[in-house]
């Protein structure tokens, strides 16, 4: 029997995402109701939850993944036109914007492992590279993080005059260079190497040191300082 565009009104009481929330709180809702109360309503053969179901099979039920997807990768899916993709797109962007603007876990920087927990959310969901620099005070606390360059898939212009202006500006005393990978590859470029010795070596002059350069890619990350790359 087919069902004409079910919405969550008309389900069953159990079956209601949006009461189930009021009642029992958001944190025990599954991630296909919360994205059935974003879309409201299904098609003529499935719920909203259905939907939902099959929206997140299709990323394997994987959250990254599917804070990659794009408009035109939402609308391929029967029930989905462009304002509840829209919604769901918006949803998720207010997802990673908030993870940007956490406080850090710690203030002060340590280790490779910290650096990237500091830096990881602002490189979640990229489609693009960029490079970031962390300046250090002499005693390793965050002074400020700065996005140098924003790029295409496969590589960002990276200018080491803007990387050290923005160190000299704000009297950092070190550094940790930050870019992304958006195809998951960890493995340093040639350019990567080049960029990185380039910059190392003007730290060197400015008594600026880079103490490391770390690629990011979706929750792992390559350290050269860990791999003695500088």
């Amino acid at each position: 029997m087919c069902m004409e565009n079910t919405t969550i009104k008309s389900w069953a009481e159990d079956d209601r995402p949006r009461e189930k929330l009021l009642e029992k709180g958001r944190h025990v809702l599954s991630e296909a109701e919360l994205i059935a109360i974003l879309i409201g309503s299904g098609n003529r053969e499935e719920t909203a939850v259905d939907l939902a179901k099959r929206i997140l099979s299709s990323t394997g039920h994987d959250l990254q993944a599917l804070g990659k997807l794009e408009i035109g990768d939402l609308l391929r899916f029967k029930g989905i036109g462009e304002a509840k993709a829209v919604s769901i797109l918006a949803a998720l962007e207010l997802g990673r914007r908030r993870k940007s603007v956490e406080p850090p876990i710690r203030d002060k920087i340590s280790s490779s492992a910290e650096a990237f927990l500091l830096m990881k959310p602002m490189f979640a969901d990229l489609p693009h590279e960029e490079f970031w620099v962390l300046l250090l005070s002499r005693s390793s606390r965050v002074i400020r993080k700065e996005c140098i360059s924003r790029g295409g898939l496969s590589g960002t212009v990276v200018d080491p005059k803007i990387v050290f202006k923005s160190a000299l500006q704000h009297l950092a005393s070190s550094m940790i260079l930050f870019h992304n990978h958006p195809s998951g590859n960890l493995k340093p470029s040639d350019a990567d190497l080049k960029i990185t010795a380039q910059l190392r070596d003007a730290g060197r002059l400015l008594e600026i040191p880079v103490l490391d350069h770390l690629i990011v890619a979706d929750e792992e990350y390559y350290s050269f300082a860990d791999n003695c790359l500088i």
